[in-house]
């Protein structure tokens, strides 16, 4: 088990921790099972994308469509504190990854990566807990 703290800006504040997360498996010993991934909130999201400055873009647009900042959020009217819009994202997103591990390292594609996202309207500190399992 290993967590981390990242400190992330507002909105689509982001980190890439795949080479963190190969080596907590690489250190954990397990040959064959699976490492999980997750945040710890419910206005962050951890996953897999190519992470490059086109990819990021594109799931920012995506992300402003289906949940847009301006939109009108019961959680808003309850709470005051305009983040509805960052509830929604991370549901739809999800907390989390699992990823296999095969002869002792992270099975990921060339190209796919392991990322963290604040999708908060204000920078945070994200906890993130990955936890390996198998043999």
């Amino acid at each position: 088990m290993r967590r981390w703290a990242f400190s992330l800006a507002a909105e689509f504040g982001h980190v890439d921790i795949t080479d963190e997360v190969a080596r907590l498996v690489e250190e954990s010993g397990v040959q064959t099972g699976t490492v999980t991934v997750s945040v710890v909130g419910s206005t962050g999201t951890v996953t897999t994308i190519e992470y490059e400055k086109g990819a990021l873009r594109d799931l920012r647009r995506a992300l402003d469509e289906i949940a847009p900042t301006t939109a009108e959020y019961d959680h808003n009217a309850a709470y005051g504190d305009g983040n509805g819009f960052s509830h929604v994202r991370s549901a739809l997103m999800g907390p989390g990854v699992t990823l296999p591990v095969v002869e002792g390292r992270l099975v990921v594609g060339k190209w796919q990566r392991v990322a963290v996202f604040n999708l908060d309207n204000r920078p945070r500190d994200r906890d993130v807990m990955a936890v390996v399992v198998g043999d």
